[in-house]
């Protein structure tokens, strides 16, 4: 009987430690793309943190505070359909093209949001443009109620990173 209670016990502590873990689960995403165009062309379009008018989701970009190129400027991204979101810069390494933000409050079905930007030269006249980021669903329930589960967290993140890298594609070659 105490080795049956023991098995129950430990597999009780088993299972809720694994609701846990899918509550608070890290979503992990990058997409890339290789431009026809120098990096630094590249960077030029896109690094400036106060300008994302690259990206066709978003309507309007402004800074609330600090400087565009240094860390702790934050900035609010009005969409397209008038949604906000509201990010603050991270680290800006000119030289490195490489920015790093993350999102403080959003319309988007995510939460503790944090993304790098970054160009990198591949080649004579090309360059590949990577965004990756991690971030959790919008719900922390288990299962994540529809619209703000891992699914649409996911389905929201990918559409926002690949129309934004094919759109850079674009205006850069």
């Amino acid at each position: 009987m105490s080795k049956l209670l023991t098995a129950m016990f430990v597999s009780m502590v088993a299972f809720s430690n694994l609701a846990v873990a899918a509550i608070d689960e890290t979503i992990r995403y990058k997409e890339t793309i290789e431009v026809n165009a120098p990096a630094d062309k590249v960077w030029a379009k896109i690094g400036n943190f106060g300008d994302m008018s690259w990206h066709p989701a978003i309507a309007k970009t402004a800074i609330t505070s600090g400087k565009a190129d240094e860390a702790g400027a934050t900035r609010v991204l009005t969409t397209q359909d008038g949604g906000a979101i509201n990010e603050v810069l991270i680290n800006y390494d000119a030289a490195g093209m490489t920015l790093k933000y993350e999102i403080t409050e959003s319309v988007l079905p995510v939460r503790e949001y944090g993304a790098t930007l970054k160009v990198e030269a591949a080649g004579e006249g090309k360059s590949i443009v990577t965004w990756r980021s991690m971030f959790k669903r919008k719900d922390p329930a288990n299962p994540g109620a529809k619209g703000q589960d891992d699914e649409a967290a996911k389905a929201a993140i990918s559409g926002i990173f690949k129309s934004g890298l094919e759109n850079i594609k674009k205006i850069s070659e």
